[in-house]
C-alpha cells in the first residue's frame, strides 16, 4: 500500500471495476429489495441534496446486497418538462433560432438531440459519488414503453370519469405561458406597498376604503368584504359600492375570514385572480371576471382605456387615475410573499383557465388507509401527521401543461368541440366509428411531469406488463426523498399505484431533511452559497470557486458581498477530501430534523478517519503479510487484547444491523467511528503492539493476534463498505489476498454477523477499568509536562482487593501502554511524596514527582499561566456585568463571551490543582 492515502488515483478506476463487472445487477432468484432512485431531471447537475439522497440510497443498497439478497436500486432520469423546454430555447436563441417560428417536431427534434448530447451529466455525476445503480436498466420517463404506460393511465382514468376537463383558477407563468404546480412557485418576501383606494358607497356620502398589494385587479372585483362583527362596517352590509374607474357596482359583504386588523378591515374580492377569493366567491356566488389574457396584460373584460397594457404598465395608469380622481388614499411601504415561477423568476398569476384534472378524493382514500393500517410507513412517523392533513383536503389535481416537450395529451377535438380520447388518432376514429372526413385535432398540452413520475415505481419495472423484475421487486422496499414532495410525488405514487396495480409502491418512506450551508441558510445561487459535491470531492481553488459562485448574479453589491463571504469561508479554495469522506458527513448528518446544517469541518474529520483507516491498514498488513502462513493450521492462542476487540466488534456489528435496519445512518456512521478509531486504532493496535513486539511472547499468541488484526480489519472494512465504498474496496482487495476470500469484490462478500461465543461482557467491563487507569496516568503526563517516551513509577494508595487482581492480570498492558517502571502499592503507615495524582473508581494512583520535573521551573510557569487567565476571566466578568454591554450586544455576541468566560474559569481550576500536585 502507498505511503499516503490519495483518494484521487483510485475512485474512478475503482468504480469502473464494479461497473464493467456487472456487480450493481441482482444476484439471485427469489424476494428482491428494491429501491427506486427518484429521477432527477435531465437537466440537471448534481447537487447537495442529491448527493445527501443518493449516499442514503447506495447504503441501503450496498448493505442488502451484502446481504446476500436479490438487490436492484433502479436508475433512471426525468424528462423535466419546463425545464428541459427552456434550456433548449436558450440554446437555440443563441443561434438566432426561436420556438415560435418552428413546427412542434422540428422544436421536439432539437429537444431530443440536446438530451442525447447533454442530457447525461447527472448520471455521470452519480458514479462520481459511488451510487452503485443497475445502469443496464436505466430509464428515461419518456422511453417509448413508459410513455405507452402513460397513455393507458390516462385513458383508462378518463374512461371511468376520474379524469376530466374544466375551468379552474391555476399558478400561471405568463413568461413560460403555462400552468405550473406549487411546487414551482417559489414565495420569498419582498419589499413592496399597500395602496388604499376609497370605494364609494353607492347612494350614500360615505366610501369604504381598502388596502390592496395588487391595484391593478380592482379591475376583476366582484365585492368587497368585511367581517361580519367588524362595529365599523355592519350598516353597510349589503349595500352596494361604485368600482373606481369602472362601470359597474359591486356589494359589501361578511366573510368569518377576513381579519379586522389587516389594513382597514375591508378586503377586496377579486375571484379570477386570487384563490382565497376565488374560494369566498364560491361561498357568496360571486360572479368570476378575469381581467387578464395569458401573457398577463390587460384584456377586454376592462375598461377599453387599460385593454393590451401589461399588467404591470397597467397599474402605473391605475395608480395615476386613481390619483387624479382623488380615490387613492395614501401609499405605504409594505414587506410582502411574492410568488415567482422557479424557471423563468416571474411573478406568478392566478388566472381562470381551461385545464385536464384528476378527481383526487377516490384514490385518496385507498392511499390514506394504507398508511393508517402501517403498509406503507414514514420514517420519522412524525411526517404521516403531514400526509394526512394534505390527503383529508385534497383538491383535484391539474395536470395539463401548455408545452411542447412532455407526454402530449391523447385526447382529440372535432370542430364542434368534442373530445375523443385514445392511444392514436386511428384509435380514436375506431373505437368512436368517426367518418374518415371528419376533421381532428389533437390536444396541444402535455401532462404535467408529476403525471409520469406518479408512475415511476411500477413503470420502470415493465408495469402494464407482468415482467420478471415486476413479480420479484414490486412492491419496492423504500423509498428515500424529501419532506417537500410527500404531496407532489409520494402520495400521488400511493394512489396510482394502488389504481393499476392493486399493490402499495413501497413498504417504507424515509423523509429526509434539507441540507442547508453551515449558518443554517438555504443554498441558493442568488445568495452565492452553493456547494457542489463534485467540488468537495476534487477540490476546487479559490479563484474557480468564486467566479462559479458570481457566475448568475447581475448585481455588483451581490457579487461583493459573495466573494467577501467566500474568501472567509474558503480562503484557499476547497481542498480535495475524496468521494468516501463526503458520504461519510452525509451519513453523519442524516439526523430527524426538518434542516442540515453542513459543516465543511466535518468533511475535512472524515478526510481524517479515512487517513486513519488507512494508516491503520498499512499496520496490519505490515505484521501479518511476513507471517502469510500463520493463518494456516498452526497452533494459535488469543491475547487478553484479542479477546476484548472480538467481544467489541460484536456489538459493533449488532449496531450497524440496528441502526441500517432503522434508517438512522447518523447513528451507524457514530457508532462505526468510534469502533474504528477509539477502540480498534487507539487501543486494540496498540495493545497488540505488546504482545507483537515482546520476544518472550509465544508464537502461539502472536499468530492468535495476527489472526485477530487481519479479521477484524476485514470486518471493519465491510461495515464500512456501505458509507465508504472506495477506500474500503481498495484495502479489501490487499486483506482478501491473506484470508481466502471467495469473492472478487468486497460488495458481493457477506455483511458481517454477530458470533455470540465472542462476546465477553466481563472483560469488556475489565479493559474499561484499565483504558480509564491508562488514560489518568496519560493525562498526568499531558498537563505535567513529562515526555511521553519516559518511562515512571506508578504508586497506588488504597487498593482494594479486586484492584489488586486486575493490576496483577492486567500488569503487562499497564506497564507497556503508560510506559511505566514500576507498580507499587502503597501501605497504609508509608509516607506519600509530593506526586500529580489521579482517582479512578476511588482509588489514587500517585505518580511521583521527584526527579521528574524542575519543581520551581513548573511552578512558576503555573503560576504565569494563572495570572493570564486572572487577567481573561477579569475582562469577561467586567464585560458581562456591564449594563450598557448586555443591552446592546448580540444575542451571539454575549454567549460568545460567557462560553470565554466558561472556558477560562475552567483551565484556571485545572491549573490551580496541578500547582497543589506539585507543591504550590
Amino acid at each position: 500500500m502507498d505511503k499516503t492515502y490519495a483518494p484521487h488515483d483510485i475512485e474512478q478506476a475503482c468504480y469502473k471495476f464494479w461497473e464493467t463487472h456487472h456487480y450493481f445487477e441482482p444476484q439471485g432468484d427469489g424476494p428482491g429489495y428494491c429501491i427506486m432512485l427518484p429521477p432527477p431531471n435531465v437537466t440537471g447537475s448534481l447537487h447537495m441534496g442529491h448527493g445527501f439522497q443518493h449516499t442514503l440510497m447506495d447504503i441501503l443498497t450496498r448493505y442488502h446486497r451484502m446481504m446476500q439478497i436479490p438487490t436492484l436500486w433502479q436508475p433512471g432520469t426525468d424528462h423535466a418538462g419546463i425545464s428541459t423546454q427552456l434550456v433548449v430555447e436558450r440554446q437555440l436563441e443563441k443561434q438566432n433560432l426561436f420556438r415560435k417560428n418552428m413546427t412542434r417536431d422540428e422544436f421536439l427534434s432539437h429537444v431530443w438531440a440536446w438530451k442525447e448530447k447533454s442530457g447525461s451529466q447527472i448520471t455521470e455525476q452519480m458514479r462520481r459519488i459511488g451510487s452503485s445503480v443497475d445502469w443496464s436498466r436505466e430509464r428515461f420517463t419518456m422511453d417509448p414503453d413508459l410513455s405507452a404506460a402513460v397513455q393507458k393511465v390516462f385513458i383508462q382514468l378518463y374512461e371511468e370519469n376520474l379524469i376530466y376537463r374544466g375551468t379552474r383558477l391555476v399558478n400561471w407563468d405568463p413568461t413560460l405561458a403555462t400552468a405550473v404546480s406549487d411546487l414551482e412557485v417559489i414565495a420569498e418576501e419582498e419589499d413592496g406597498y399597500l395602496w388604499y383606494i376609497q370605494y364609494p358607497v353607492i347612494d350614500s356620502e360615505e366610501s369604504i376604503t381598502v388596502a390592496t398589494t395588487r391595484p391593478e385587479t380592482l379591475l376583476g372585483d366582484t365585492a368587497v368584504a368585511v367581517h361580519p362583527n367588524d362595529a365599523r362596517y355592519q350598516h353597510l352590509i349589503g349595500k352596494m359600492l361604485q368600482l373606481p374607474l369602472c362601470s359597474r357596482t359591486i356589494p359589501i359583504i361578511a366573510d368569518d375570514s377576513i381579519d379586522q386588523d389587516f389594513g382597514t378591515g375591508c378586503v377586496k374580492i377579486t375571484p379570477a385572480h386570487d384563490f382565497n377569493d376565488h374560494e369566498m366567491g364560491k361561498r357568496h356566488q360571486l360572479p368570476i371576471i378575469n381581467i387578464l389574457t395569458k401573457q398577463a396584460t390587460i384584456n377586454e373584460n376592462a375598461p377599453k382605456a387599460y385593454q393590451g397594457l401589461d399588467r404591470f404598465v397597467a397599474r402605473e395608469h391605475i395608480l395615476a387615475d386613481l390619483n387624479e380622481q382623488k380615490l387613492l388614499v395614501k401609499t405605504e411601504p409594505h414587506k410582502l410573499k411574492v410568488p415567482r415561477g422557479e424557471k423563468s423568476n416571474t411573478i406568478i398569476e392566478p388566472l381562470l383557465t381551461e385545464q385536464w384534472y384528476v378527481k383526487t378524493k377516490p384514490l385518496a382514500e385507498p392511499a390514506m388507509r394504507v398508511v393508517k393500517t402501517g403498509e406503507v410507513r414514514f420514517y420519522p412517523e412524525n411526517w404521516t401527521k403531514t400526509y394526512f392533513q394534505w390527503m383529508e383536503n385534497i383538491e383535484d389535481w391539474c395536470i395539463s401543461r401548455q408545452l411542447w416537450w412532455g407526454h402530449r395529451i391523447p385526447a382529440w377535438y372535432d370542430e364542434n368541440g368534442h373530445i375523443y380520447v385514445g392511444y392514436s388518432e386511428n384509435d380514436v376514429r375506431f373505437k368512436h366509428q368517426l367518418p374518415d372526413d371528419l376533421v381532428l385535432r389533437q390536444d396541444e398540452d402535455v401532462l404535467d411531469t408529476w403525471f409520469s413520475s406518479a408512475l415511476w415505481p411500477f413503470t420502470t419495472l415493465g408495469w402494464p406488463k407482468r415482467s420478471d423484475a415486476l413479480q420479484q421487486f414490486f412492491p419496492t422496499s423504500v423509498l428515500v426523498t424529501g419532506f417537500d414532495i410527500i404531496f407532489f410525488w409520494v402520495a400521488r405514487m400511493i394512489m396510482m399505484s394502488l389504481k393499476f396495480t392493486g399493490k402499495i409502491p413501497f413498504h417504507d418512506i424515509i423523509i429526509t431533511g434539507l441540507i442547508r450551508d453551515s449558518e443554517g441558510q438555504k443554498m441558493s445561487k442568488s445568495k452565492g452559497n452553493v456547494l457542489d459535491p463534485i467540488d468537495i470531492i476534487d477540490g476546487i481553488d479559490l479563484e474557480t470557486l468564486l467566479a462559479k459562485r458570481t457566475d448568475s448574479l447581475l448585481l455588483e453589491s451581490a457579487q461583493k458581498s459573495v466573494m467577501k463571504s467566500t474568501r472567509q469561508e474558503f480562503p484557499d479554495g476547497i481542498p480535495a477530501y475524496g468521494t468516501d469522506a463526503l458520504r461519510f458527513t452525509f451519513a453523519s448528518l442524516a439526523s430527524t430534523g426538518r434542516f442540515i446544517r453542513f459543516d465543511m469541518g466535518r468533511v475535512e474529520g472524515y478526510r481524517n478517519f479515512c487517513n486513519k483507516l488507512w494508516n491503520a491498514a498499512r499496520f496490519v498488513l505490515q505484521n501479518t503479510e511476513a507471517e502469510h502462513g500463520d493463518f494456516g493450521d498452526g497452533a494459535f492462542e488469543y491475547s487478553t487484547a484479542d479477546q476484548w476487540i472480538l467481544s467489541r466488534l460484536q456489538h459493533a456489528i449488532d449496531a450497524a444491523h440496528q441502526h441500517i435496519e432503522t434508517y438512522r445512518f447518523d447513528l451507524l456512521a457514530n457508532a462505526l467511528y468510534d469502533f474504528v478509531w477509539h477502540e480498534y486504532c487507539d487501543w486494540y493496535l496498540e495493545l497488540s503492539k505488546s504482545i507483537l513486539y515482546d520476544d518472550t511472547i509465544l508464537t502461539p499468541m502472536k499468530r492468535g493476534t495476527r489472526r485477530t488484526l487481519i479479521h477484524v480489519l476485514d470486518q471493519v472494512l465491510k461495515l464500512l463498505h456501505p458509507i465508504m465504498p472506495f477506500i474500503t474496496e481498495e484495502i479489501w482487495q490487499r486483506v482478501s489476498k491473506l484470508t481466502s476470500q471467495t469473492t472478487d469484490s468486497i460488495m458481493q462478500s457477506e455483511f458481517p454477523k454477530i458470533i455470540p461465543d465472542f462476546i465477553n461482557e466481563t472483560l469488556e467491563k475489565e479493559i474499561v477499568w484499565l483504558q480509564q487507569v491508562i488514560q489518568a496516568i496519560r493525562t498526568i503526563r499531558s498537563e505535567m509536562g513529562i515526555s511521553p517516551a519516559k518511562r515512571i513509577p506508578l504508586l497506588i494508595k488504597h487498593p482494594t482487593e479486586q484492584c489488586q487482581i486486575l493490576i496483577q492480570r492486567y500488569q503487562t498492558l499497564l506497564v507497556a501502554m503508560s510506559k511505566l517502571s514500576s507498580v507499587d502499592f502503597l501501605t497504609e503507615d508509608a509516607s506519600v511524596p509530593a506526586s500529580a495524582i489521579a482517582v479512578v473508581d476511588s482509588i489514587e494512583y500517585l505518580i511521583p514527582i521527584a526527579g521528574l520535573i524542575d519543581q520551581k521551573a513548573e511552578l512558576d510557569r503555573l503560576t504565569r499561566e494563572i495570572s493570564k487567565l486572572d487577567k481573561d476571566i477579569a475582562v469577561s466578568e467586567s464585560k458581562l456585568n456591564n449594563d450598557n454591554f448586555v443591552a446592546k450586544a448580540p444575542p451571539e455576541v454575549i454567549t460568545k463571551e460567557k462560553e470565554r468566560l466558561q472556558l477560562a474559569q475552567e483551565a484556571r481550576m485545572k491549573l490551580d490543582n496541578q500547582r497543589k500536585q506539585v507543591g504550590g
